[in-house]
C-alpha cells in the first residue's frame, strides 16, 4: 500500500460519506472523476505545482475550471484538500471512493487482461466464476495486452489470477535464478 493511498484514505471516507448523506453517491463518482481529469492534466498540474499559487489560489483555479460539473459540497471538499496540500491525492481519493461505493453496492469491479480478444460467453463464463468465488455482483470490463503472449489476467479488487504465459515464464525465470 503506498504512503498516497494512506493518505488518501480518510479523504476518500469523507467524500463517500458525504456522498452517502445526500444520497449522492453516482453523482461524487462523476464529480471525482472530472476533478482527476482536470487536476492530472499535464498542463493543470504544473500550474497548480507551481510555488508562485497559494493553496487557496490552487483551490480557487481548480474550481474554476470544474465549477460547472461540480456541486457546493464538491468545491469545498477541493478546498479541504488545497488547505491540506492534498489536491495530488485525488487519483487515489477517486479509487478509494470508487471501492467504498462498491462495497457499500455489494458490488466489486473486476478487468480481465487477455493477450487475444474475449468474447461474451467467456466474459460471462468469467462474470459467473468471480460472482461464486466473492459472494458479490461483478461489473467485469476486459482489455486486451499482447505483450501478455497468451492467456489472461484477472483483477477483482485485492484478487488477482495470473494464466498468462508472461506470467508462467516470469515464475520460471524467478525459480530458475533462485
Amino acid at each position: 500500500m503506498s504512503d498516497l493511498t494512506t493518505a488518501a484514505r480518510p479523504y476518500a471516507r469523507a467524500a463517500f460519506d458525504a456522498a452517502c448523506a445526500h444520497q449522492e453517491q453516482e453523482s461524487w463518482t462523476g464529480m471525482l472523476a472530472f476533478m482527476v481529469a482536470v487536476a492530472c492534466d499535464p498542463t493543470m498540474r504544473a500550474v497548480l505545482d507551481s510555488p508562485a499559487l497559494s493553496r487557496q489560489q490552487a483551490a480557487e483555479l481548480l474550481i474554476s475550471v470544474c465549477e460547472e460539473q461540480l456541486n457546493e459540497r464538491a468545491c469545498n471538499f477541493i478546498r479541504l484538500l488545497a488547505e491540506n496540500d492534498r489536491i495530488r491525492l485525488l487519483p487515489d481519493i477517486e479509487i478509494l471512493f470508487g471501492r467504498y461505493r462498491a462495497e457499500a453496492e455489494g458490488t466489486v469491479n473486476a478487468e480481465v487482461i487477455s493477450a487475444n480478444e474475449v468474447d461474451e460467453a467467456q466474459l460471462a463464463h468469467i462474470t459467473q466464476a468471480l460472482k461464486q468465488r466473492l459472494g458479490k455482483e461483478v461489473q467485469l470490463v476486459s482489455r486486451t495486452d499482447p505483450a501478455l503472449i497468451g492467456g489472461a489476467v484477472i483483477r477483482a479488487g485485492d484478487l488477482v489470477i495470473d494464466g498468462s504465459v508472461r506470467g508462467r515464464l516470469d515464475k520460471l525465470s524467478t525459480a530458475l535464478a533462485h
